[in-house]
């Protein structure tokens, strides 16, 4: 049986607008279409740098962040007061305040410090969740990289925490009571850990599972994985982003608190 599906895994063929992201060459298909793929490798001084099809996404989901940060800036500053707003200025303002209203329901006072950050982590996350609507292999499929996003955010809680508090962020580590160091100390060390283990293990199930079911139920697949597909891609993808921006606010919120 273990052998009859690594088989199906090994001819699975990634489909979508994006598949041809997911194969860098025919013998590619047969790592399956969740695996991530080689696609060049540069010498770089004595160093070899390997171009994965993370980065290739990677790349994508930035060009596509940036570009419609571009345009919409120009549309706005073009715009006169009394101009009916287009559709892409409706849509920038939804999402403005959304992302205002969510951070200041967790934040408080200290929103305006952080929705920058809250805001780009937010819609960076969604992206990559969403890229395999478009046969792209999510980027958060791929530990390399929601492990920098959990260490980002983990220097920045500490960072704030010791502005606001001094030797009092470290000391809080012995209380209530001074035994209970130890525990303290491999909470804090778990944060980065689980911001990015939750998010890696959600995205990177559905992967696999979409694959396979690609893989070994091929000749089937027409039209019905689209509804797997609005609740890994879309609805997972949305709640995922959403919960490691909360918990953000939520970790920073703990440390600079009156």
């Amino acid at each position: 049986m273990v052998n009859g599906i690594l088989s199906a895994v090994g001819n699975m063929v990634p489909s979508g607008v994006g598949g041809t992201l997911l194969a860098a060459s025919a013998d590619d298909e047969s790592s399956g279409s969740f695996m991530i793929k080689l696609f060049k490798e540069v010498k770089i001084g004595g160093s070899t740098v390997y171009i994965t099809s993370t980065h290739i996404c990677l790349v994508i989901i930035a060009l596509i962040l940036i570009v419609f940060a571009i345009v919409v800036n120009r549309k706005i500053k073009a715009a006169e007061a009394s101009d009916t707003p287009g559709t892409l200025q409706n849509i920038a303002e939804m999402i403005v305040e959304t992302i205002d209203n969510m951070v200041k329901g967790v934040m408080g006072t200290n929103a305006k410090r952080f929705v920058n950050y809250i805001g780009t982590l937010f819609l960076f996350v969604l992206l990559c969740n969403i890229s395999g609507l478009v046969g792209l292999r999510p980027p958060t499929a791929d530990y390399g990289i929601t492990l920098p996003l959990g260490l980002i955010t983990f220097v920045l809680i500490h960072y704030n925490g010791i502005k606001k508090n001094k030797s009092k962020h470290f000391t809080d580590l012995f209380k209530p009571n001074p035994i209970l160091f130890p525990i303290n100390l491999i909470g804090e060390i778990a944060v980065p850990l689980s911001l990015s283990v939750r998010l890696f293990g959600n995205v990177m199930s559905g992967t696999v599972l979409m694959g396979l079911i690609y893989g070994l139920l091929k000749p089937y697949t027409f039209g019905w994985p689209a509804i797997l597909h609005i609740y890994f891609d879309i609805f997972s993808g949305c709640i995922q982003a959403y919960v490691i921006s909360m918990l953000t606010m939520v970790y920073i919120n703990d440390k600079i608190a009156d």
